[in-house]
Formats: structure tokens, C-alpha cells, sequence
């Protein structure tokens, strides 16, 4: 039975090249580049999609040849994208990557036209479509960190989601503050690595389970945090729970994370058991960076 989940942040292009060769600053090597569907909620969605599972696409596409192509990838992925947010002004955001033998060596996120449609990209939960205040939606919301602050602060407070099972992700290390209004949610679950983890807390950790335990302490309530191939953990009131991930040659890394907490929701959402669900999630995750799942 599939099961409908909201996937609320950035629906773009991913333009990744990737080589074989180790790089640094002003390497120029033979390599690979691809164009694919991406964006922290599409590519969440992709997971979700593998898992039996309906995704509803939130997010702000243009009306240029680039968006068109984008929604009609998306519907032949089998989403939901008859909600999306189409704008006549605004043109489809863009990622580029760069990817050596030794990870992501840098990096630019485009999604100004998400940022710059706001609050627009939720009306379908206001207007009765997929929820109103009077009636919320109260199934799982994948939010990534794409979005702005200022929205991310409105969805803290919003009734409209107040019955959601809220899953959050900061997109990159430089959006990770944007998660600050709804860390303290109670019925939101942060997933983030530990790099991501430090800068929500101001401070350096050394292991995953010292990260989940401080946030853990500032007042959330679910807590995930990854830290490649090292020891992983997730924190809640019932405890620190730990699992490393199998072992396995990395052969890409954009759009990992995203792929663990996809993974991480539908195994929950399947009712497997805390522990169960984190280890499934960096199955999913080790395979996804091996190279084994398609992209």
C-alpha cells in the first residue's frame, strides 16, 4: 500500500561532474557529467519512491523549458507534482557539483526562485487541497533547508502542521543555522551530519553519539546524526542509539544524506523498531554511495 509523503524544499536540476582522479583547486581532469532530477526534497523523493511510497512535491519550478522537462522526469519517477508552485517570472534552480576520487571537492546551490516564492509553495495545505488549519495534514513532511529561515520560522509556529510527523534536513553545512526555530519542535525529528550538528550547537564534536547527545540537550526531541563511514546515532528520550555503516567504496556522495533520511522515514513509517530503522537507513545510504542504487 503506498503511503503519501509530503516532500517540501528544492525540486532542481543536478549537474554533477564527477572524476577518478583525486582534485584540488584548479584541477582540470577528464571525467563524467550528468543532468539529473535533484534538490534535497527530489531527491528524497526518489528514495521514498523506491520504498512503495507516494511523495508529494512542495517546492517552485519555472515555466521554462529547463522546469518542464523537470515535472515530466518527475511524474515518469512516479510523484505527485500537480501541487508544485510554477512560476511565470521565476526560472528552474540549479545545482552544480564537482566530485573527485577524494569526495565533493566544491559546490553551488542555485534555489534563489525557491527562496524568492516563499510561503507560495505551501498554499495546497491551506487551501483545503492537502490540508487547512481546521484540518492539518498529519502524515510525514520531509522539509529541507533550502527553504528560508523566515519560512522554516512560519512552519515552527503554522497550525498547519502541528499534526505533522516533521522530518528535517539542512541541505548543506552553510543552511544548517536555518533549522534553529524548529529544532525544539516536538514533533519534528532533525536529521543532520556532524559538521552540521556542531554548527547548530556552536561547538566541535568528535563522535556522532557526543553530537546527538547535545542537541539531544538543547531541547530536541528526535535526533540523527551521521558522520560518513563512522558510527552513526540517533537520540530521543528513550535514549542514544549507535550503528555503523557498512563498509563499502565511495563512488559518489551528493545526495547521500538525503538518501539516509528517506530510507530512515519510510523504515519508520513500516514500524520497524528505532534500532532497526537506523541501521536499514545506512544500509540504504552504503549502497547509494557504492554505487549500487541508480541515481
Amino acid at each position: 500500500m503506498t503511503k503519501d509523503v509530503l516532500c517540501i524544499g528544492s525540486v532542481l536540476w543536478d549537474v554533477i561532474g564527477r572524476a577518478s582522479a583525486a582534485m584540488r583547486v584548479g584541477s582540470d581532469v577528464p571525467g563524467r557529467i550528468t543532468r539529473i532530477p535533484g534538490g534535497v526534497a527530489m531527491n528524497i523523493a526518489m528514495t521514498l519512491r523506491r520504498f512503495s511510497m507516494r511523495p508529494v512535491l512542495l517546492s517552485a519550478v519555472g515555466r521554462d523549458e529547463e522546469g518542464d522537462e523537470l515535472i515530466a522526469a518527475a511524474d515518469r519517477l512516479g510523484m505527485e507534482t500537480g501541487f508544485v508552485y510554477r512560476s511565470d517570472d521565476l526560472p528552474t534552480d540549479i545545482y552544480m557539483a564537482i566530485e573527485g576520487a577524494n569526495g565533493l571537492v566544491a559546490a553551488i546551490a542555485d534555489a534563489h526562485s525557491l527562496e524568492a516564492a516563499g510561503a507560495k509553495i505551501l498554499r495546497p495545505l491551506n487551501d483545503g487541497r492537502l490540508g487547512s488549519e481546521v484540518a492539518p495534514f498529519a502524515g510525514q513532511v520531509a522539509l529541507d533547508g533550502n527553504l528560508t529561515e523566515e519560512l522554516l520560522t512560519e512552519i515552527a509556529r503554522s497550525p498547519l502542521f502541528e499534526k505533522a510527523d516533521l522530518r528535517v534536513a539542512p541541505a548543506s553545512p552553510g543552511k544548517a543555522e536555518r533549522l534553529m526555530p524548529l529544532l525544539n519542535c516536538p514533533n519534528a525529528t532533525i536529521y543532520v551530519n556532524l559538521e552540521e550538528a556542531g554548527l547548530l550547537c556552536n561547538a566541535s564534536f568528535t563522535t556522532a553519539p557526543e553530537a546527538a547527545s547535545a542537541l539531544l540537550e538543547r531541547g530536541a526531541a528526535h535526533i540523527l546524526v551521521t558522520d560518513g563511514g563512522r558510527a552513526a546515532a540517533h537520540a530521543s528520550a528513550g535514549g542514544v542509539l549507535t550503528a555503523t555503516p557498512p563498509a563499502v567504496l565511495v563512488t559518489r556522495v551528493t545526495g547521500a544524506g538525503d538518501t539516509f533520511m528517506a530510507a530512515h522515514m519510510a523504515a519508520e513509517a513500516r514500524g520497524d523498531t528505532p534500532g532497526s530503522a537506523l541501521n536499514a537507513a545506512l544500509r540504504t545510504a552504503a549502497a547509494y554511495v557504492s554505487g549500487d542504487v541508480p541515481s
